[in-house]
């Protein structure tokens, strides 16, 4: 993994290929290349780092760069080998003849390494990229056609793949091929893309064909012809993409991340748009189950990875409340390698900001063979888990381009709240009725609130200065809102390399607390509400220890204040609500504090943004 780009037609493919990368780079990587072709000879780039060093190497070659029409394109997040040139895609083989890049992990590349080798292939490289790549030579010696080639390679491979590659002997065509990684095909007048993501074409198009797995494409400048697994040419399925240009600009914020925080009053206004229909019930369309099935639903599995299972985690508390069904909530990462225990009545969540997050995808497949009911919530309806959904609750955030995910935390959460409602007025649970309409009316009131607190966040950026210096870090707090502390801590981790880490307050004196001196910042969530003075207590525990203490609340009597070294307050909010405010000042002191030690923000070090591989 992590970034493809692919260009046929009578553009300058440097051009293009350099940027669509560039639209790519919020996914995270750590080196990059392209590969030209021209007059049947291929040239081949590449730069350890950031695409800008990619860019000083092309400067030198012009007259290449300027008469190419086709080529393949790459940035690598490193899986197999370090990131080094030599490590970095495009990939060939031995004689040069073919030129291959990929996205996703082959499994058994081992296997194949060893069984070419006897054949007098030499590997220069530590990926498995570059096994594939004489695979598919080793393929093409046999059937003299690219395509085949690769249809036969392909059943060779163990694993998850979106292959891309071009031939000498074949230079009007790329061919590419999927199985459980992302790859889309662009169309255009008198020319084709192929990209990992549509950022990288969406400036170009706005028609096109997503490959399903097991399909292998031949891609020309005016053609496009896609074959089934069985090598039986199939109807190409063009479909319009649904973003614009405009959303991968940072519109004037230094970063992308800190413009996506700022869209999250917006965000949670367009997930609640046409919900509420004055006191009716709450109306989610792409939510198929019948209310007969609802009421047999006899638990809820929620399964997903990083912030996404931060926000899974704030779901339990709100379904469990509102429509009474247990919910477990698991990291897929683990899910997939135990015996799944569900059935035809077991309610399924699937969770991921991408849609493309190989562990869920895989929990997913394997829980849907049970005869559960799959629910994706993603904020890609174009993604795989969307295709594998029963139902679907798209949560239209827009395209995230930072690695840390912020407004896809807050649509997913707030999705969360919405299928809880919708549970409980199925269910008919009355005495959650004014519960659920004063919920309701908040959450209506609520994009205003998360503005009023963007707008006073000087506060905030103050006390980012002051911690910055600071080593390590610990978030604390109770009920709903200890995914916050965890999302909270998982934030800072992330962008600014602090050893932050999220507990349960009631946690702390079971050992955490042996951590606790003047130079251990403990941060508190403690908003009003049934845990307030239990974390209240927590926070003494701390301060008794010599802890810098950092107070998150939208209430807190004078005779505390003492005790903080340093208060954020939120706007009013009721307990059950407050995640969706706390994570807010979360986010933006992660922010700041990375901002003010230098770090790169939206392309933190080591991150992908869509994770393709298990």
């Amino acid at each position: 993994m992590c970034g493809i780009i692919g260009y046929i037609g009578d553009k300058k493919a440097s051009e293009v290929l350099i940027t669509g990368l560039s639209r790519l780079e919020y996914r995270g990587y750590d080196s990059a290349g392209i590969a030209l072709m021209k007059n049947k000879d291929i040239f081949i780039y590449k730069a350890e780092g950031k695409l800008n060093n990619l860019v000083e190497v092309l400067k030198d070659k012009k007259n290449i760069c300027d008469s190419s029409h086709i080529g393949i394109g790459h940035i690598r997040w490193a899986t197999h080998g370090l990131p080094t040139t030599v490590n970095a895609h495009p990939h060939t083989c031995n004689c040069k003849s073919l030129t291959l890049v990929h996205n996703g992990i082959i499994e058994n590349y081992q296997e194949l390494k060893e069984e070419l080798e006897k054949y007098g292939c030499k590997f220069v490289s530590q990926t498995d990229t570059e096994v594939a790549a004489h695979l598919i030579a080793h393929e093409y010696g046999k059937y003299k056609n690219l395509l085949k080639a690769m249809q036969a390679a392909v059943k060779k491979i163990q694993g998850a793949f979106a292959f891309c590659a071009i031939h000498k002997n074949e230079p009007d065509k790329i061919v590419v091929a999927k199985r459980n990684a992302p790859l889309v095909i662009g169309l255009g007048e008198n020319e084709n893309f192929i990209a990992s993501d549509i950022p990288a074409i969406i400036e170009y198009t706005k028609k096109a064909i997503y490959l399903n797995d097991y399909q292998v494409g031949v891609v020309e400048k005016n053609s496009i012809e896609i074959y089934d697994d069985d090598g039986h040419l199939i109807q190409n399925k063009i479909e319009h993409l649904p973003f614009e240009a405009m959303s991968i600009s940072k519109m004037g914020y230094k970063h992308f991340m800190l413009k996506e925080i700022h869209e999250q009053g917006d965000v949670v206004r367009n997930i609640i748009s046409g919900k509420f229909v004055g006191s009716d019930k709450i109306q989610l369309e792409n939510f198929k189950l019948t209310n007969n099935e609802i009421n047999n639903i006899s638990r809820i599995q929620i399964i997903a990875c990083g912030t996404s299972l931060h926000a899974g985690m704030v779901g339990k508390y709100i379904i469990e409340k509102y429509a009474k069904i247990p919910v477990d909530v698991e990291a897929s990462s683990e899910y997939i390698y135990r015996d799944t225990i569900a059935d035809k009545n077991t309610l399924v969540i699937g969770i991921s900001q991408s849609g493309e997050t190989a562990d869920t995808i895989t929990a997913i497949k394997q829980v849907k063979a049970k005869g559960s009911h799959i629910v994706i919530i993603t904020n890609r309806a174009d993604s795989t888990m969307a295709r594998l959904a029963d139902s679907l609750l798209p949560v239209n955030a827009g395209i995230e381009v930072s690695v840390a995910a912020t407004k896809s935390y807050m649509a997913q959460v707030i999705s969360l709240y919405l299928l809880a409602i919708y549970l409980s007025e199925e269910k008919d649970l009355k005495e959650y009725k004014d519960e659920i309409k004063k919920l309701k009316k908040e959450l209506v009131e609520l994009p205003n609130k998360i503005e009023q607190l963007l707008e006073n966040s000087k506060n905030i950026k103050e006390i980012a200065k002051k911690y910055s210096s600071y080593k390590n870090f610990i978030f604390i707090a109770r009920g709903i809102n200890y995914p916050s502390a965890l999302e909270g801590a998982l934030k800072l981790k992330e962008i600014s390399y602090i050893n932050a880490t999220g507990y349960g307050a009631g946690e702390l004196k079971h050992g955490p607390i042996a951590m606790l001196d003047e130079n251990m910042p403990v941060l508190a969530i403690l908003n009003t509400g049934v845990v307030y003075d239990k974390v209240l207590s927590n926070c003494e525990e701390a301060k008794a220890r010599q802890a810098k203490l950092i107070g998150v609340t939208n209430y807190l009597a004078n005779k505390d204040k003492a005790l903080f070294d340093d208060l954020i307050m939120i706007p009013t909010v009721s307990d059950i609500l407050s995640p969706a405010l706390n994570i807010i000042a979360l986010q933006l002191l992660a922010y700041y504090i990375a901002e003010y030690l230098g770090k790169d923000v939206d392309q933190p070090r080591n991150l992908a943004k869509s994770v393709t591989v298990e």
